[in-house]
This record gives C-alpha cells, sequence and structure tokens, in this order.
C-alpha cells in the first residue's frame, strides 16, 4: 500500500499511527493531554498545541478516517506540488483549523480541547475541489458519484450549520473543519496571485 503513497503523505501517515501508538495502545494519555489544543483562556493552553494537536486521534475511528481522507486526497495534491508545498500547505491548514476553533471557543467561553487532523484534511477536499473541480469520488452511502467541487461544498455547509446549531454532547470540532477550508482557500488564492497559477 504504502508504494503508491507520495513521500510526504507517507510520512503524515506514519507520524499519526506512531503518535496514536504512543498516546492511546500505550496509554501514555499525559501526553495526549499535554499536545492537545486547549481554549487561548485556558491555563492549559501552550503554543505549540496549535501544531502538535493534528497529530493526535480520539481513537481508532477518528484516526482511520482521517487518514482515510488524507490516503485518497494527499497524493494527488503532492504530485502537483512537490512534498515541500504540500507539506507547507497542510500545515497552514491544521494550524488554521486551530486558530479558527480557539478563537470561536474563546469568545464562547468555551474550554473543551481538540485534536485530530480533520481540519487539515478538509483543507486537502477545498484545495481538490477548487483545482480538480470535476473530479468524481464515489461515496460510500449512497454509493453515488459526486463531483469535488460539490463534495467541499457540502461538507464545507454541513460543517458550518452544525457548528452554528451544535447540541449538547456534539463533540464534533466543527469550526475547525470549517478553518481548514477558509485556510485553504486564502493560500491557494495568495499563491495564485503571486505566480498567476495553483502551481
Amino acid at each position: 500500500m504504502f508504494r503508491s503513497l507520495t513521500p510526504m503523505v507517507k510520512n503524515i501517515l506514519l507520524i499519526n499511527i506512531a503518535m496514536y501508538v504512543v498516546t492511546d495502545f500505550l496509554g501514555m494519555q499525559l501526553i495526549k493531554y499535554e499536545l492537545m489544543l486547549h481554549s487561548f483562556h485556558s491555563p492549559e493552553f501552550q503554543p505549540y498545541q496549535l501544531f502538535t494537536h493534528m497529530f493526535l486521534h480520539g481513537g481508532f475511528s477518528h484516526l482511520f478516517l482521517n487518514m482515510l481522507g488524507l490516503y485518497f486526497l494527499g497524493p494527488l495534491l503532492e504530485g502537483v506540488w512537490g512534498s515541500s508545498r504540500f507539506l507547507v500547505f497542510y500545515m497552514v491548514c491544521g494550524i488554521g483549523a486551530a486558530v479558527l476553533f480557539a478563537s470561536i471557543s474563546y469568545f464562547q467561553g468555551v474550554l473543551n480541547p481538540m485534536l485530530g487532523a480533520s481540519g487539515a484534511v478538509y483543507g486537502l477536499l477545498m484545495a481538490i475541489g477548487m483545482l480538480f473541480p470535476n473530479t468524481e469520488f464515489m461515496l460510500l452511502f449512497p454509493p453515488i458519484p459526486i463531483k469535488a467541487k460539490y463534495m467541499a461544498l457540502g461538507l464545507g455547509l454541513i460543517a458550518l450549520f452544525s457548528g452554528l446549531n451544535s447540541a449538547a454532547g456534539d463533540n464534533v470540532a466543527h469550526f475547525a473543519h470549517l478553518g481548514g477550508m477558509l485556510f485553504a482557500f486564502i493560500l491557494l488564492k495568495i499563491w495564485k496571485s503571486k505566480r498567476g497559477s495553483f502551481y
């Protein structure tokens, strides 16, 4: 499987899996607590958490779904941009997701911590939707094809609606998903304005 992956995608996958093994499989939960993103007004907040949170996950299913998204979306973008630019894009989306989530949590007075690569993966989806809008993906439920631009738009609207109407017990960081997509959009526009092209 790894032979079909681009180098940076493979490295990110391995880092995420290794962190899951250390924090969850080996039970080192204190490391996980220190590295996940805490709210800006929490005494546990540290600036490095804006970066480290994206390599931690809440459980195996959380890890699996995010890494599945990275596996399907990442190689296409790394193949176009190269490893260095892809890494910059992935990091900007992940950090942007953290900034938006933590900022909104701050103004809402919410102390819930956040972790996961979802924001970065949503950023990859936004990039596919912008660069390759007519690329088709096959949904699992229902098993029908959908173009990348519609998938990005649909998931973005779902994240926005869910974030604005978050129910009690909802532990999904919807605004982190939006943050990843927002920073992806901004970065792609900056790159296009500077180079006259996305790549």
